[in-house]
């Protein structure tokens, strides 16, 4: 059969989407909509533009525009693909898993959309169904840095670290200059004077003087290698030299987080009954400062077999902020806080039940660790009355100094404090102030603390008294959390498929002088550091 030749429309939605390829946004978009006004029904123009609306960080726009593309054009995978890519970033994840699983019904071939769908499902802690696409994507365009980096993260998260280690390696030979391969290849072992990325990475950071996020991503990588060499105040240095540019591109203000935690106290400001709040004792709420221990706690609690991990939720405060509806983009911040106070907290316990229902199985217990919901602790037990509230705490010291050494996401401004020490040290201040006021007006029976370092000291003791607050028999396999197979993507993805270690505590010790900074601000905003490791 003679093939037929492409029309004057066909041939319009090509030359956008080169224009598009190119970033050459206006004329584009020109095209688009000339086509538009001849055929409404025209699903290529309808997609070209919802490419041009989620390249312009516009995801809601993107999603309703991918949405027409979908509807229009019943074969082609990539529109439902690309919609669940929005939604997922829209935190609605039962709906792009819907679209996603469309995609796939029409048989996905590119690799493009191979590769969006993992990230669809990777995003949504769907781990082991995301590898395939990934590895599918990488196969059909070997030469795609961004899909090899995919799939390593992927591979990472699964516990495969030798096939991470591979991956990453085969997207810094595609691509050298892809920082945050770097970053995450240096997480995944420790280096060696023999076997290490010094010259590489330094040759790396020179050269992307422009990009701050480059050097965060770099400067971290080196700051790490000298960890690992012994060279502490060095790795220090480099840790400064990494957040400066970004930390001056953020201009984080430490009295937004002062008024968010006051907004914070005053959402259960005395001891007082919760209320009718939703009757469930299934949820288990861990909370903390990021790299305190939090994963390693969800991991001891989902070893029992009567609880399941359901990986760091954001359910329980998109809930209140679409029941608040307060103005912004921001999901935590003062105005939904105070505007919460009037919802039925009643309704947002029902809700949040009904949200996590299609990520845990039956009817057993779960674990929503999600660091920031320490924020959100009276009004979670007021919401849920019956749920468990367990806050880690550490050093004040080495609780910083781990937040200031995390590369955490940059485009999750709510740790926009640990691109500087003194910062860090005003947060952490605000959030022992907090803290301090849970356990002074929450039931003991309801919220408790755990400090990382009894935890080490104790591992069995510590994790029996954890299972009696939650109401659950002592299990021994929680105390071989390390050999728990279940993905996990997080920062300690490495460090928790290994047994407990103590060699974390006081590591502030080690980087000298450097940190005489960090202890001076912690004494001045009240915090007793003492000299106990």
């Amino acid at each position: 059969m003679i093939p037929k030749p492409p029309s004057a429309v066909d041939e319009r939605l090509a030359e956008a989407g080169r224009l598009m390829a190119d970033k050459a946004y206006e004329p584009a978009h020109a095209l688009c909509m000339e086509v538009l006004a001849a055929d409404s029904q025209a699903a290529g123009a309808w997609f070209l533009l919802g490419v041009l609306a989620a390249d312009h960080d516009n995801p809601g726009k993107a999603a309703e525009l991918f949405g027409r593309a979908a509807a229009l054009d019943l074969n082609d995978p990539r529109a439902p693909a690309q919609l669940a890519r929005c939604l997922i970033a829209l935190n609605r994840r039962d709906e792009a898993l819907a679209h996603a699983q469309a995609a796939e019904a029409r048989g996905p071939a590119d690799a493009l959309t191979l590769d969006t769908l993992g990230v669809v499902y990777s995003r949504a802690g769907l781990h082991g169904r995301a590898i395939g696409f990934f590895e599918a994507a990488f196969a059909r365009e070997p030469g795609q840095a961004s899909f090899a980096y995919n799939l390593a993260a992927s591979r990472q998260f699964s516990g495969d670290f030798a096939g991470a280690e591979a991956a990453y390696a085969q997207a810094l030979d595609i691509d050298p200059a892809l920082y945050r391969a770097w970053s995450s290849r240096v997480q995944l072992r420790r280096q060696t004077p023999e076997a290490n990325f010094l010259a590489e990475l330094e040759a790396q950071f020179a050269a992307a003087d422009r990009s701050a996020e480059a050097r965060l991503h770099l400067g971290h990588a080196l700051a790490k290698t000298h960890e690992d060499l012994g060279s502490y105040e060095t790795a220090l240095d480099w840790l400064i030299r990494a957040k400066a540019a970004k930390g001056r591109q953020v201009g984080y203000d430490p009295r937004a987080d002062a008024e968010l935690f006051a907004a914070a106290r005053a959402t259960y400001p005395a001891p007082a009954s919760a209320g009718r709040g939703a009757a469930s004792e299934r949820p288990i709420f861990v909370v903390g400062l990021p790299r305190t221990g939090t994963t390693l706690v969800d991991r001891i609690l989902s070893s029992h077999p009567e609880v399941t991990s359901a990986g760091e939720l954001t359910n329980f405060g998109l809930i209140l902020k679409r029941m608040t509806g307060s103005p912004g983009a921001f999901v935590l911040d003062e105005t939904t806080l105070e505007a919460a106070g009037e919802i039925d907290l009643r309704r947002a316990g029902q809700a949040y039940l009904q949200s996590v229902g299609p990520l845990v199985a039956g009817e057993g217990r779960f674990v929503d660790k999600m660091p920031l919901n320490f924020v959100y602790a009276g009004l979670i037990h007021r919401a849920l009355p019956d749920a468990r509230i367990i806050c880690l705490r550490r050093h004040p010291m080495d609780a910083c100094l781990s937040n200031f050494r995390q590369l955490f996401a940059t485009g999750f401004s709510y740790y926009d404090y640990a691109y500087d020490l003194a910062h860090t040290a005003a947060y952490y201040a605000g959030f022992d102030r907090l803290i301090a006021h849970w356990r002074a007006v929450l039931p003991a029976e309801r919220f408790t603390e755990l400090a990382y370092e009894d935890l080490v000291a104790d591992q069995e003791g510590e994790t029996r008294r954890l299972l009696a607050f939650c109401g659950l028999d002592f299990d021994p396999r929680c105390l071989a959390f390390h050999e728990n197979a279940a993905p996990v993507a997080t920062a300690s993805s490495v460090q928790v498929r290994s047994p407990i270690y103590a060699s974390s505590i006081g590591r502030w010790r080690r980087y000298g002088p450097g940190l005489a900074p960090l202890r001076q601000a912690l004494d001045a905003a009240g915090v007793k550091v003492g000299d106990a490791d």
